[in-house]
C-alpha cells in the first residue's frame, strides 16, 4: 500500500477509523492480536555454554584433544596436561571474543518513543508507545520521537530530523497533502512520519499505518537479523591452513606407523611418536599469537583514533578494494556553512571556521578589510529572521536549532554581530516557515520603535515578492532579475543551497497579515550554503586511490549536490557514472554488479539500496569497507567485509553493527587504518613463516630419525616447550615489526590470494628442512647408544633446534634475507629472543625442571658446537638470497 498517495478520507476508509473519533477499544484489541506489539523483535542469543563448547569444534583442536587422550593412556601425564592447558587457553580466548553479543536491535529499541498521545473513542489519552496499533490517531509535537510510521493528516510548520534513518542532517519539512507520484524513496515521502525520527519544529496529527517490524526502522531491524557477518580473509586463510595441517597430520601418522612396523619398533613407541608428530605439526600457539598480534595492532589503531570491535577484521582493511562511504558526516563535516553571499550585484566568498565563528570575506579575490554597511546588513537580517540560538562553550560556538539557521548566525558573528543580537530587538509578529510557504517572516521593532519586516526563504518564492533591490546608498526598482538568476545558476552548479533575504519598512498602523506584509519587498541578497567536505578528505581519497582502493559515495542527497562534492574531493573519474535510487529499484544485485566498477556516486538511496550495493561489489570479488553513521547504514555495515561507524555522530545501532569505530569521524583515519591493516597482515605472514618453519624443522628431524631407526630426538613436552614458550615471544614481537616503506603504494592483495602466496610456502619448507637437518645432525653426533646418553643427545638437539629458530626469526623480517634490515629497529624482537634464550637455559639447568623436560646440563664446548650448527640455515640463505 502506497499510503503517501492516499488522501485523508481514503486512509480513514482503508483503516476503518475516523480521525475525529479514533479507534474503539474492541478494534485496538483485535489489531494488537493481528499486528502484535509496536516493538522491534530481536534474535535469541546463544547460551554461554554453547559458545564455549563451540570453541572446541575446530578440527585442529579435536586432533590435539585426541593427542591428549592418547598421551594420557600411555601414562605421559605431563604431556597430556600441557596439551590440554593450551587447548583450554585458546578456547577461552575464542569464547571471550564471541561473547560480545550483538546489541544492535536492543539499541534500535531506544529510538522508540516511550509515551504517545492517542485518540480512542473520542478521548485523548497517553499510552506506552508499544501499545500503539495500526489505525490509531496520534498527536506529536516538537521534541517528540514519532512512535510508529504515521500518515500525517494535519501538519503545522512541521519539521522532522530523519538523519538516523536517511543519513541527512537537515530537518525535513512535512505536509499532509497526498503525493500523486509513484515509486518514490523514503526521503521524498514528506507526508509520512517514520518511527524513531525526531520532531524539531511544529506539531502534527497522524494515522498509524505501520507498527513494530513493519515500520521503516523495523525493516532495517529485519535486514540486520537476516544479514550475516562476512568471514574475513584472515579467517579464511587460517581455515585453509588448518585443512593443510590436518592432511599433514594424517599423512605423517600413517607414515610413522608404516615405518615403525617396517623397522620392527614396539607399538608403544610408535604411538608415542605419532603423538609427538601431531604436536609438532600443529602450531598450538598460532591462534593465541594471531589474537595477541591483532590486539597489539588494535592498540596502535586506538592511538590513531580508531577502535576495533572485531579483532579479525583489522587485517581486512589491508586488502579492501572499495570504500563505500556515506556523504553526510563522513565525507562532509555535517555542518551547514555559508560559503558565498550575493549583495549589491557583488559575489562575495566567505572563509573561516564555523565553530570559532571567525573568517574573512573576499570580493574579486581581494580581502574586504572594512565590511560595508550592506554586507553587515545581510548578516544582521539573517540573524534576526532566525529560530536557532548560538551559544559559546569552551571557546567554540554551538548551534542549538536548525542547522541552516545556525549557519546564518555564524556568518553574522563573522561580521562582528553579537550572537545575542536578537535580545536588542522586539519581535512583533512571526510567520513561520513551512513546506508550502517555503519562507519565514518576522516583524521586528528596534530600540527607536521603528518597525521593519524581514523575509527569508527559497529564492523562487522570495524574489517574485520583491519590487526593489538594495543599493549602496538606498534602494532602487528591481526592473531586471537576470543578474540574480545568473548568480543562482552559478551557486546551483556548485551544489550550494540558496536562501534569499528581503526587507520592508512598516508602520505601526499596517495590518499585519501575510498577504498584506509579504509584498513590495526590497531584495537584500542571497546566501549560498553548503555542508563542506572535511579538509583532509581530498588527500586521503587520493592516497587510497594510489593504494588501489576505490572510494564510492553513497548518499541520500540529490545527484547535483553529490556531484559537486565528489568533484571537489576527487572521487569522480572521466568514465565515472552516477546511479540514483529509482534506478536501483529496478535492478537486481546481478544487474548492478555488472555496472558497479564504473559507479562513483549512488544518490537518493535507501537502506535496502545500500545493502544491495555492498552485495553487488562483493559479487564481483571486491572486499568492501562500508562507512556510515545513521541507523540506515547498519544493515549494509553488517553485510560488508568491514563495517566502519562514526564515533561522534554515529548512532549506537551502527556502532554495534560495525567492526571499526572512528573516534574522530575522520575519513583520513580510514586511510591510516588501511596502512595499519596491511602492516598487520604482513606481520602475521612473518610469524606464520617463523612458526611453521620451526614446525617443519621438528617434523623433518623426527621423521628422518624414525626412517634411520634412531630414537626420537625430542619428546612431546620438549616440542610443546619450543612451539609455545621458546617460539611464542619472538612470534609476538614479529607482530610489532615496523612497516616496510611504501606500504600504501602497493596494490591490495587479491581476495583469493593464499596465505602461502609470494613464495612463503617455499621459504617455510626450505628453511624448516635446513633447521631440521642441523638439529638432527647435532643429535646424531651427540648420541652414543653404548653410553646410554639419550637424554644428553636430546638436550643437544633441543638446544640446537631452539637456537636455530631464534636466529631464523631475524631472517623472517624481510624477503631479502637476514642482513637486509637493522636488527635494532625492532627492540621488542631483541628482548623476546633474549627471553627465549633465558627460558631455554632454565629448562636445561634448573634441577627441578630437568625431569619434566628430559634435559641434562651442557658444557661450554657443547654450546660452541650448537651455536655454529644453528647459524648455518639463516646465514646460508642470507648470503645467497636473490631477493
Amino acid at each position: 500500500m502506497k499510503w503517501y498517495q492516499l488522501d485523508k478520507t481514503a486512509i480513514e476508509q482503508k483503516l476503518h477509523v475516523l480521525s475525529s473519533k479514533g479507534l474503539t477499544h474492541q478494534q485496538v484489541t483485535k489489531r494488537r492480536k493481528q499486528f502484535g506489539q509496536n516493538v522491534l523483535t530481536t534474535n535469541e542469543q546463544p547460551s554461554k555454554l554453547f559458545l564455549f563448547i563451540k570453541q572446541f569444534q575446530d578440527f585442529m583442536v579435536l586432533v590435539l584433544l585426541g593427542a591428549t587422550l592418547i598421551a594420557g593412556i600411555l601414562g605421559e601425564y605431563i604431556d597430556a596436561i600441557a596439551i590440554m592447558a593450551i587447548v583450554l587457553i585458546n578456547g577461552c580466548i575464542g569464547f571471550f571474543q564471541e561473547h560480545k553479543a550483538e546489541k544492535s536491535l536492543e539499541k534500535l529499541q531506544e529510538l522508540s518513543a516511550p509515551k504517545v498521545r492517542v485518540l480512542r473513542e473520542r478521548e485523548w489519552e497517553t499510552i506506552p508507545s508499544e501499545e500503539t496499533v495500526v489505525g490509531d490517531i496520534v498527536k506529536v509535537k516538537t521534541g517528540d520521537r514519532i512512535p510508529a510510521d504515521i500518515r500525517i493528516i494535519e501538519a503545522n510548520a512541521l519539521e522532522v530530523e530523519e538523519s538516523a534513518l536517511t543519513g541527512e542532517s537537515v530537518p525535513v519539512s512535512k505536509k499532509s497533502e497526498a503525493i500523486h507520484e509513484s515509486n518514490i524513496t523514503l526521503q521524498d515521502q514528506i507526508n509520512i512520519g517514520f518511527k524513531g525520527t525526531l520532531i524539531t519544529k511544529g506539531n502534527a496529527t497522524g494515522i498509524v499505518i505501520h507498527t513494530g517490524m513493519n515500520t521503516a526502522i523495523g525493516e532495517i531491524a529485519s535486514l540486520m537479523k537476516e544479514t550475516k557477518h562476512q568471514v574475513t580473509p584472515l579467517e579464511l586463510k587460517l581455515t585453509e591452513l588448518g585443512k593443510i595441517l590436518i592432511f599433514v597430520v594424517f599423512l605423517l601418522t600413517v607414515l610413522t606407523v608404516g615405518i615403525g612396523i617396517y623397522h620392527g619398533q614396539p607399538l608403544y613407541d610408535m604411538v608415542l611418536a605419532g603423538v609427538s608428530l601431531a604436536v609438532a605439526v600443529i602450531p598450538e600457539g598460532l591462534p593465541a599469537i594471531v589474537t595477541v598480534a591483532l590486539s597489539l595492532g588494535v592498540q596502535r589503531m586506538i592511538r590513531r583514533k580508531a577502535i576495533v570491535r572485531k579483532l579479525s577484521a583489522v587485517e581486512t582493511l589491508g586488502c579492501a578494494t572499495v570504500i563505500c562511504t556515506d556523504k553526510t558526516g563522513t565525507i562532509t563535516e555535517n555542518k551547514m556553512t555559508v560559503q558565498q553571499l550575493y549583495i549589491n550585484k557583488q559575489h562575495i566568498t566567505v572563509t573561516g571556521e564555523g565553530d570559532k565563528a571567525t573568517g574573512d570575506f573576499y570580493y574579486n579575490n581581494k580581502k574586504i578589510e572594512n565590511a560595508h554597511s550592506n554586507l553587515e546588513a545581510i548578516g544582521l537580517y539573517g540573524a534576526l529572521c532566525n529560530e536557532a540560538t548560538l551559544y559559546l562553550k569552551k571557546g567554540r560556538y554551538i548551534v542549538d536549532g536548525d542547522p541552516t539557521d545556525g549557519a546564518l548566525l555564524v556568518v553574522a558573528r563573522k561580521l562582528g554581530i553579537p550572537h545575542h543580537i536578537k535580545d536588542q530587538y522586539k519581535i512583533i509578529k512571526q510567520f513561520p516557515f513551512d513546506s508550502v510557504r517555503k519562507r519565514m517572516t518576522v516583524i521586528i521593532e528596534d530600540e527607536n520603535k521603528r518597525r521593519f519586516l524581514i523575509t527569508k526563504g527559497a529564492p523562487e518564492v522570495v524574489i517574485p515578492r520583491c519590487t526593489y533591490e538594495i543599493t549602496d546608498t538606498s534602494r532602487a526598482l528591481l526592473k531586471d532579475t537576470s543578474h540574480i538568476n545568473k548568480q543562482m545558476d552559478k551557486m546551483a552548479k556548485q551544489a550550494l543551497r540558496m536562501i534569499a533575504i528581503a526587507i520592508k519598512p512598516i508602520s505601526k498602523n499596517d495590518v499585519l497579515t501575510e498577504i498584506n506584509m509579504e509584498q513590495d519587498l526590497t531584495f537584500v541578497g542571497l546566501y549560498g550554503l553548503k555542508d563542506p567536505p572535511r579538509k583532509e578528505v581530498k588527500k586521503a581519497i587520493a592516497q587510497c586511490k594510489e593504494a588501489g582502493v576505490k572510494t564510492v559515495m553513497i548518499t541520500g542527497d540529490h545527484q547535483t549536490t553529490a556531484l559537486a562534492i565528489a568533484d571537489e574531493i576527487g572521487i569522480m573519474e572521466e568514465d565515472s557514472v552516477v546511479i540514483e535510487g529509482r534506478q536501483l529499484n529496478d535492478m537486481t544485485v546481478q544487474e548492478l554488479s555488472e555496472k558497479v566498477d564504473k559507479v562513483a556516486i549512488f544518490a537518493r538511496v535507501t537502506p535496502e539500496h545500500k545493502l544491495k550495493i555492498v552485495q553487488a561489489y562483493q559479487q564481483v570479488g571486491h572486499i568492501v569497507a562500508m562507512t556510515g553513521d545513521g541507523v540506515n547504514d547498519a544493515p549494509a555495515i553488517k553485510a560488508s567485509n568491514i563495517g566502519i561507524s562514526m564515533g561522534i555522530s554515529g548512532t549506537d545501532v551502527t556502532k554495534e553493527a560495525s567492526s571499526l569505530i572512528l573516534l574522530d569521524d575522520n575519513f583520513n583515519t580510514i586511510k591510516e587504518a588501511i596502512r595499519e591493516g596491511r602492516n598487520i597482515y604482513e606481520n602475521i605472514r612473518k610469524f606464520i613463516r617463523y612458526l611453521l618453519a620451526s614446525n617443519v624443522g621438528e617434523i623433518f628431524m623426527m621423521l628422518v630419525a624414525m626412517m634411520l631407526a634412531l630414537p626420537l630426538p625430542l619428546v612431546p613436552v620438549q616440542i610443546l616447550w619450543v612451539n609455545l614458550v621458546t617460539d611464542g615471544l619472538p612470534a609476538m614481537a614479529l607482530g610489532l615489526d615496523p612497516p616496510e616503506k611504501n606500504v600504501l603504494k602497493q596494490q591490495p592483495r587479491k581476495q583469493n590470494e593464499g596465505i602461502f602466496a609470494r613464495g612463503l610456502g617455499t621459504k617455510i619448507i626450505t628453511r624448516g628442512m635446513l633447521i631440521g637437518i642441523v638439529s638432527l645432525f647435532a643429535f646424531i653426533l651427540a648420541y652414543d647408544h653404548e653410553a646410554d646418553n639419550l637424554q644428553y643427545a636430546r638436550t643437544v638437539a633441543f638446544a640446537t633446534l631452539v637456537i636455530a629458530q631464534l636466529i631464523h626469526v631475524f631472517d623472517c623480517r624481510s624477503d631479502k634475507g637476514i642482513f637486509s634490515r637493522n636488527p635494532f629497529s625492532n627492540l621488542y624482537l631483541l628482548g623476546a629472543v633474549l627471553s627465549s634464550v633465558v627460558m631455554l637455559l632454565l629448562a636445561i639447568y634448573i634441577e627441578s625442571l630437568q625431569p619434566i623436560f628430559h634435559t641434562t646440563p651442557l658444557l661450554g664446548i657443547d654450546w660452541l658446537f650448537i651455536i655454529i650448527l644453528s647459524a648455518i640455515p639463516s646465514v646460508i640463505f642470507g648470503l645467497f638470497s636473490k631477493k
